[in-house]
């Protein structure tokens, strides 16, 4: 046994620590060490990790780990900068691209005024030569697929659409009656002058 001695002033006791002690001590200070040392890794951990949910966009759509977001109904708008608005599925987004299938398309179709006495006033009339016509991508004349891939720079808005917004009615009208396919128009190439 080994023994520590103080000071010879008779106030003050002797202390007695036994080597067994000792070699506890060691080994609880560098558990405490080794525990320290777990615990600053794992706050650093967590500290990235909130910094690239936070500045990555979050661990969905646009985040640095790229995985997809989950919309909330089958079918969305795809609202782009120069005005155009796509109707489909978004199929996958990434902060470079937003992938649409099963797409559709607002065109403003002319009609005739049939029967019209001429009474209505000129705004009246314009309004009534013109109305929106859902079309299904696919059926123009260069023939696309029915799959896009859109820049993600472009986009300003992408809105889920409810079940019964008018133009999900339209799109499940049209998937119940889809139109006869029309033959190609042939192409007549522009005159040079």
């Amino acid at each position: 046994m080994a023994y520590q001695f103080s000071s010879p002033n008779r106030n003050l006791k002797s202390t007695t620590v036994p080597v067994g002690a000792a070699v506890s001590t060691a080994k609880k200070s560098s558990q405490a060490t080794i525990t320290k040392s777990l615990w600053t890794i794992v706050i650093v951990v967590l500290v990235v990790a909130a910094g690239l949910y936070l500045f990555g966009g979050g661990f969905g759509n646009n985040s640095f780990f790229g995985s997809s977001v989950v919309f909330k109904t089958d079918w969305q708008a795809v609202f782009l900068d120069n005005g155009q608005v796509y109707f489909g599925k978004v199929i996958k987004t990434t902060d470079k691209s937003v992938a649409l299938k099963d797409i559709y398309y607002l065109q403003v179709m002319d009609q005739s005024l049939q029967g019209s006495q001429g009474t209505e006033t000129p705004s009246a009339q314009a309004a009534a030569k013109q109305r929106l016509t859902l079309i299904k991508l696919g059926n123009e004349i260069h023939g696309p697929t029915d799959e896009m891939l859109i820049n993600r720079d472009h986009v300003v808005l992408i809105e889920d659409l409810k079940t019964d917004s008018r133009v999900v009615q339209a799109i499940a009208e049209y998937l119940k009656n889809p139109p006869t396919q029309q033959p190609p128009q042939p192409v007549t190439p522009a005159a040079t002058q």
